[in-house]
């Protein structure tokens, strides 16, 4: 099927990407400089690549960031498995997914920063790794990346798809390019129908638009480092405990006004780089706080565990009978709530988690979830963790809700395989 021509509001966008590809290069490359990330790899942005191509074919898996990046690393070992000469390449946007995805690629792939999506750094980068499939998730939909993989013979296909009432008003104001873009995908699997339906009517093919449920619910448990869990339960052996994941700014305020007295909090914020002023702001308060990133001791009178690193929150999740889940006191969407599940932690969420409301409204009605208003609901839901039986049923329910699951990663696999060519 011939797909539509992405019309004049693709010209115009590509002639303002060509315009402004220096001064957003500039940009990119110091917010990656502040993040810690090293000079040599400040190009791959600008389609410079640091790596070679792998012989034979390759498979280009673009998410954004950790929660993306995490939804796809299960499903790139199934593929990896299924076909062992296949390679794959990773794409991700922020310093905080490179090094995650550094610490778990599966077998035969590799990580680059994804391309800005300006035409030197797309034809750079395809020119580079000439991408035999490339695959798309949630909600990530640049332009130039999507017509010029397409006009150059790269198959598509968009996993994990989501749109947010916001996404979905701003394609139905460019229904051209919306058109233009989703018909150049060969597959495309969505966390709902209700997605599934809005991708058909803004102009998808029906018949390669599967509804699959969510990819974060099958994605393999966060690891846990055996040693210091170990460690780590001697040192909180006599504490009464829980966790706030996830947190950002504005949160963490709420968050301590509600805290119960007496139980140590070990809080981890969404962004460990913000470790020292949030250790500032709370010794300001009169709390005592341990800081992990500086090796400081948990204290029988440590009030605040500030867990200000990365790739440990399958360790914080294996000690915690209750966490409160951040992004969701205020509207930032929330975090994925299917992590603490698969360790039997229920969560508490704010109002702001709409990225996640049907599953959060699921895990609800499981038994394994709580939604409060405000911080002040969230003190009053919080005083669970002193009622054994009440906790003891709501991490029941997040059990329920983990093993519920379908075989969602499986369903995305066998829609990916047929458009790796033999």
């Amino acid at each position: 099927m011939t797909s539509p021509d992405p019309g004049s509001v693709y010209r115009v966008y590509s002639v303002l990407a060509g315009l402004l590809e220096a001064p957003i290069r500039s940009r990119d490359a110091t917010k990656l400089r502040e993040a810690g990330v090293s000079a040599d790899r400040l190009g791959e942005r600008n389609g410079i690549a640091a790596a070679k191509r792998p012989s034979g074919p390759l498979a280009w898996v673009h998410a954004v960031s950790v929660g993306e990046s995490l939804s796809v690393l299960g499903l790139i070992g199934d593929l990896a498995r299924a076909r062992s000469d296949v390679s794959f390449l990773i794409t991700t946007t922020s310093a905080t997914s490179a090094r995650m995805v550094a610490d778990r690629l599966p077998p035969r792939s590799w990580h680059q920063f994804a391309p800005l999506d300006t035409p030197g750094a797309v034809s750079r980068f395809l020119d580079h790794w000439r991408p035999d499939l490339a695959v798309f998730v949630e909600s990530e939909l640049w332009p130039r990346q999507i017509v010029e993989a397409h006009r150059r013979g790269t198959r598509l296909a968009l996993v994990n798809a989501r749109l947010s009432s916001r996404s979905l008003r701003r394609w139905r104001r460019l229904p051209n390019l919306a058109a233009a873009l989703l018909s150049r995908f060969e597959a495309i699997t969505t966390q709902t129908s209700e997605t599934a339906e809005a991708l058909v009517a803004l102009g998808a093919d029906a018949d390669r638009v599967t509804a699959t449920g969510d990819l974060k619910s099958a994605a393999d448990p966060l690891p846990v480092d055996d040693e210091e869990l170990a460690g780590m339960m001697q040192v909180l052996a006599d504490r009464l405990l829980w966790i706030a994941a996830s947190t950002h700014p504005g949160e963490e305020e709420q968050v301590l006004d509600a805290r119960p007295r007496g139980r140590l909090l070990i809080l981890v914020p969404r962004h460990p780089e913000r470790g020292d002023a949030l250790a500032e702001m709370m010794r300001g308060r009169g709390l005592t706080v341990a800081q992990r990133s500086k090796g400081e001791p948990v204290e029988p009178e440590t009030d605040v565990y500030l867990a200000d690193t990365l790739g440990e929150m399958g360790l914080w999740y294996s000690l915690a009978p209750l966490a409160f889940l951040g992004g969701s006191l205020m509207p930032i969407g929330g975090h994925n709530p299917f992590e603490p599940a698969q360790f039997g932690v229920p969560v508490i969420f704010g109002p702001g988690a709409t990225n996640f409301a049907e599953t959060n409204a699921r895990m609800v009605a499981a038994g394994g979830a709580v939604e409060v208003p405000d911080a002040t609901g969230l003190a009053a839901a919080l005083d669970v963790l002193g009622r054994p039986d009440d906790l003891m049923a709501l991490q029941a329910g997040a059990r329920r809700f983990a093993e519920a699951q379908g075989d969602v990663r499986r369903v995305v696999a066998e829609r990916l395989l047929p458009l790796l060519a033999p």
